[in-house]
């Protein structure tokens, strides 16, 4: 059986932290909490299950605070989790069950994270992989019986244990307000945080985020050397923020970047929201129709499921409204209105990836 170190970085997290440790601290050899600056109680229900709690200077950078609490662990793996994470008894019973059975070739263990709708501000499913145990010390082992090589990619187990992702309130202010704060830094955001930024704006961010976020992503656009993906991510987010901000001339110019060889349905929704706000339901239901079935979402899920779904219905409904002269034409709309409403109301996020 291998060992196990809990690495958690904390800090307020009275709320939640006792719930955390008691679900699964019986299954770790050592705890280690780094706290970051806490001023509640978080400390005092840290002791109850560990002596190995450590002060940290808050940096503004979580990977530094990991990686300082990483370097305390004594194990041969290392489990990361949040104060707002929960395994109960089942998914308690298959990591005790991984625990006994792990292979020591495996190198990183991911498990389901699941998250419960109205606490999502990035995931397109109900749950997704992520890494959550690792290895403490990696050997690296030559591979191939000619032409040998150091096997550079870790070994990764995809396992069954799924964690219950519980928080008391969203994060995606903080959040907001570091990936402005990496973009400072560094003028610029890499592949991945510009990916996640683009998600939590479109899943959980307001009006006044996507204007702190135009300076972000017009960068990207303007980078000759921006990865693959990047300035179609960029688009999406600027036709939204100049689209609810009513700079008409700058949301066209936008969205033709990416028409017509590019269209996703971010922007064919964008389009069709626009169309909708002037009272054109025609055009806009053309425009909704390509979100909903022609067009694949490359940010949030959503926009290629249950929200253009439910535009159509609304369209509909006022085309429905405003037709006093054919009675068959308005009952038509409604049926179609009636129709897509039902479709939307069965939409469900896909399960996993």
């Amino acid at each position: 059986m291998v060992t196990f170190s809990l690495c958690m970085i904390v800090k307020n997290e009275a709320a939640v932290l006792r719930r955390c440790l008691s679900s699964i601290a019986d299954l770790m050899d050592e705890i280690i909490i780094v706290d970051t600056g806490s001023t509640d109680e978080t400390k005092e229900i840290a002791g109850e299950f560990t002596d190995k709690i450590y002060d940290y200077a808050w940096k503004n950078d979580f990977a530094d605070a990991r990686n300082f609490a990483f370097s305390k662990a004594g194990m041969e793996y290392i489990y990361s989790a949040d104060a707002d994470e929960v395994l109960d008894e089942e998914n308690h019973e298959r990591l005790a069950r991984l625990k006994q059975a792990l292979l020591p070739e495996i190198e990183i263990v991911q498990m389901y994270y699941v998250t419960p709708p109205q606490y999502n501000t990035t995931a397109n499913f109900l749950r997704e992989y992520r890494p959550k145990l690792y290895k403490r010390l990696r050997t690296f082992t030559w591979v191939d019986m000619v032409h040998e090589t150091v096997r550079l990619e870790p070994v990764v187990y995809d396992s069954d244990v799924e964690i219950l992702h519980l928080p008391q309130s969203l994060h995606n202010q903080r959040d907001f307000a570091l990936f402005r704060q990496a973009f400072a830094r560094e003028g610029r955001l890499s592949k991945k945080l510009h990916a996640m930024y683009a998600k939590e704006l479109f899943i959980s961010g307001e009006a006044q985020d996507f204007a702190d976020a135009v300076e972000v992503f017009s960068a990207t656009l303007a980078r000759p050397d921006a990865p693959e993906g990047m300035a179609e991510e960029a688009v999406c987010v600027l036709c939204h923020a100049h689209r609810i901000a009513g700079h008409t001339d700058r949301f066209f110019s936008m969205a033709w970047k990416l028409m017509p060889d590019a269209l996703c349905a971010e922007l064919c929704y964008e389009v069709g929201c626009y169309f909708q706000e002037r009272a054109d339901y025609p055009e806009a239901v053309q425009w909704f129709l390509a979100a909903a079935g022609q067009t694949q979402a490359v940010i949030d899920v959503r926009r290629s499921g249950d929200l253009p779904l439910r535009a159509l219905s609304e369209c509909y409904r006022k085309m429905a409204e405003a037709a006093t002269e054919s009675e068959e034409f308005r009952q038509a709309c409604l049926e179609e209105a009636n129709a897509y409403e039902k479709e939307a109301q069965a939409w469900k996020m896909p399960d996993d990836v």
